[in-house]
């Protein structure tokens, strides 16, 4: 089967891989249909790694997408030929301690789509995936909707995690896919009023017509004092989705005293600080957010029951033979790219 395969920083060429095969009797043979480029698969593009994971050339990067079925193994029970699906790209053992805690997303023994030392990504035409990861449709939403649940999970599981709902204030520090995706999730959770902030003039009007109370770019103003202006309390959870040392900065001047910062964002440095004083006096409980700990289903159904619409995140297609372009597209943040889709 054909394959995108990374060669090196920055280097990505079509390769001839051999095809996955069913071995395992809850396995499912997956034809991939659409792939998106998400900011890791960037940090491991540009630079090799995110943190303690390397990548060993020649490597398949991705894991967001959206597939049909096309074999199944003999325990699968609840997929056939055909079947679209979204793929959850977390396999959890689901016999450790974490995973009996409940916490699958911090498995002992947890393998995920597109990760050095786990497992080759989707940025191919074919997988392998249990039937567990496998959530089918059943054509309530389209193929890219599908893809689209992966980030918007996340989103889910942040706003979860936050405890954030009606009545409550959000700010939410960078508004690409994940940042756009926690915007959705807080609104259908029922908050009126999140504020946005992104260095990208197009994402800052969208994320206005997407649902932000206000929405600001930082290089054109102090985002601490307009924001303190509107709110001199403070807000009660940020959403720190850039992974910036100066967006985590302004994320403890802007939340009330007893707030939460919320931890979503990647950063590309080893460590990051915190003004100990700040948020010693002001008692901030910071959380940190590890992908999206069984929320692919919740995703599925509100996208499907039409209370979230996230199409307008759609924002830039490639054909699998120009997934190099679509990869340079994302990491150079060109055109206003919110979500580079690669259809197979």
């Amino acid at each position: 089967m054909k394959a995108q395969v990374l060669t090196g920083i920055g280097q990505m060429e079509m390769r001839e891989v051999a095809k996955p095969a069913i071995a395992n009797d809850d396995d499912v043979l997956l034809k991939i249909e659409v792939v998106g480029v998400c900011g890791s698969d960037i940090h491991y593009y540009e630079t090799g790694r995110i943190g303690s994971q390397v990548v060993e050339y020649p490597y398949i990067v991705g894991h967001e997408c959206a597939a049909t079925v096309e074999a199944i193994g003999n325990g699968v029970t609840t997929l056939k030929v055909g079947d679209e699906v979204v793929v959850d790209p977390a396999v959890s053992c689901m016999e450790c301690s974490q995973c009996k805690a409940d916490r699958e997303n911090t498995c002992e023994k947890l393998l995920f789509l597109g990760t050095p030392g786990q497992g080759n990504g989707c940025l191919c035409e074919y997988i392998v995936m249990p039937q567990r990861s496998c959530y089918p449709t059943g054509g309530k939403i389209t193929l890219d909707q599908g893809l689209l649940c992966e980030p918007f999970s996340i989103g889910i599981y942040a706003v979860k995690q936050s405890a954030i709902g009606p009545g409550a204030k959000g700010v939410i520090l960078g508004a690409g896919p994940i940042g756009l995706s926690c915007l959705a999730a807080a609104k259908a959770a029922g908050v009126d009023k999140v504020y946005m902030t992104d260095k990208i003039p197009q994402r800052v009007q969208i994320s206005k017509e997407a649902g932000a109370c206000w929405s600001a770019n930082p290089l054109d103003e102090n985002i601490v004092e307009a924001i303190g202006s509107r709110e001199p309390s403070g807000v009660d959870v940020v959403f720190e989705c850039a992974g910036e040392q100066e967006t985590l900065d302004e994320a403890v001047e802007i939340l009330v005293p007893g707030g939460v910062l919320m931890l979503i964002g990647i950063p590309r440095v080893d460590r990051v600080s915190f003004a100990i004083d700040k948020i010693r006096r002001k008692e901030i409980t910071i959380v940190n957010v590890r992908r999206q700990n069984g929320c692919t289903r919740e995703a599925i159904d509100l996208i499907g029951q039409k209370k979230v619409n996230l199409d307008f995140m759609m924002t830039h297609n490639f054909d699998f033979a120009d997934s190099k372009e679509a990869f340079d597209m994302v990491a150079g943040y060109r055109d206003g790219v919110v979500k580079a889709m690669i259809q197979m």
